[in-house]
């Protein structure tokens, strides 16, 4: 059977759960804390563009995917702007790990939403065929926004 783009969006939600959860056990301003968080904010800038552009467009061209489409872009500017408050913090610091306590509730409610109901509204509107193109798509846009995200 061929992959779909949910099949696709599903790795990196798992990758994006992986990074939320060991960000939040690693030890203050270690090393490791910050690779952690780097590799979370290049993952989801990643995910979100790609996903953006090759799942949400279409789905927001349809009448019927349209409030679930607003709502999944209004999440991902907010895990954005957490994102950037976080970076703005000290990595020792107990306001870094209560901004990514936040980030990581915000991610995981996300991610619940839209395997729980986004991805349903667009099973309905995306045809087979589609669903399958969407993967390839996403794949490709998803490599090179990491790519890109990880030279900056």
């Amino acid at each position: 059977m061929p992959e779909t783009i949910y099949d696709a969006l599903h790795e990196s939600h798992e990758t994006q759960r992986s990074l939320c959860r060991r960000m939040l056990r690693s030890k203050p301003g270690t090393e490791d804390r910050i690779a952690l968080f780097t590799s979370l904010r290049i993952e989801l800038a990643a995910h979100a563009a790609a996903e953006e552009r090759f799942l949400y467009v279409p789905i927001l061209m349809d009448d019927m995917g349209l409030n679930s489409s607003r709502h999944a872009l209004h999440e991902h500017h907010e895990i954005d702007e957490l994102v950037e408050d976080i970076q703005s913090l000290d990595p020792r610091g107990a306001a870094w790990l209560k901004k990514a306590r936040e980030l990581s509730e915000k991610v995981h409610h996300h991610l619940r939403e839209e395997e729980k109901k986004f991805f349903q509204v667009s099973g309905k509107i995306l045809s087979a065929t589609k669903k399958t193109q969407l993967a390839r798509q996403y794949r490709r846009g998803y490599a090179r926004m990491t790519k890109k995200l990880r030279a900056e």
